[in-house]
């Protein structure tokens, strides 16, 4: 894989950087216009660096709708997905508005700008919750994590936000420096289905049959799963702040 590099906003027109700006393909017309815009956004530079890959990029991240690396803000290093040339939409304006609406109910890295091919972000750095938790942490740290984790849900189900990804979770919560939760990706969110936000950790969290549910069932001690379905149906069909805390009390005591 290539060197992490910095690369000014006038040379992104360059490869290899050109083809992860137009990624997976860079055609002239759609470069020069992605360069435009991310001007008129305010961004100086980008940096390829990371764990993921592009083309044998270093990036920060790669999904289905966009790449995600860090980009120069007025001197600040913040968070850029540039949605993908192939993406399953025209535009991010979708998610923009979705993540605003997290951001509302205190969820998810703050939006700080956005167009219709790129989303600007507060950049957040810290691992992967299996990776956090891989690393043998003191219950009562992972207690706070996940308090936090159902917490965040709890207000999202409450906005009328349903995420959409949380029963499968692994890419998109992140547990940062000082052990607080983040909650990523609000491209599939919807405002309009019925949230189910806390549901579908709970099942990601402690019912599945995943690394991440083992390693909170070892830490934590074995939850009693029976109680959980009967705690999560009774939130399901009547969603209280006293509901949520019976489902809080019994995943996480």
């Amino acid at each position: 894989m290539r060197a992490p590099a910095t690369v000014a906003l006038e040379d992104l027109r360059k490869e290899p950087y050109a083809s992860i700006l137009c990624y997976p393909r860079a055609s002239e017309a759609e470069l020069e216009s992605r360069v435009v815009e991310l001007g008129g956004l305010g961004v100086e530079a980008v940096e390829f660096s990371g764990k993921g890959s592009a083309s044998n990029v270093p990036v920060l991240g790669k999904g289905y709708v966009g790449i995600v690396v860090a980009a120069h803000l007025k001197g600040q290093r913040v968070a850029l997905k540039m949605r993908r040339i192939d993406a399953d939409r025209v535009s991010l304006q979708h998610e923009a508005e979705m993540l605003a609406k997290a951001n509302s109910v205190q969820v998810g890295p703050r939006l700080l700008r956005h167009s219709n091919n790129f989303l600007l972000m507060q950049l957040i750095e810290g691992d992967l919750l299996p990776a956090w938790l891989e690393k043998g942490r003191e219950k009562d740290a992972v207690r706070r994590v996940l308090t936090d984790v159902l917490g965040q849900c709890w207000r999202l189900d409450e906005a009328g936000l349903d995420h959409g990804e949380l029963s499968k979770a692994p890419k998109h919560l992140t547990v940062d420096g000082v052990e607080r939760a983040w909650i990523f990706d609000f491209e599939t969110a919807s405002d309009t289905r019925r949230p189910a936000n806390v549901t579908a950790v709970c099942q990601y969290l402690f019912l599945g049959g995943g690394a991440v549910a083992k390693m909170a069932n070892e830490v934590l001690g074995e939850r009693d799963v029976g109680r959980i379905r009967e705690a999560l149906r009774f939130y399901k069909k009547e969603r209280s702040p006293e509901s949520f805390c019976s489902v809080q009390q019994i995943c996480l005591c």
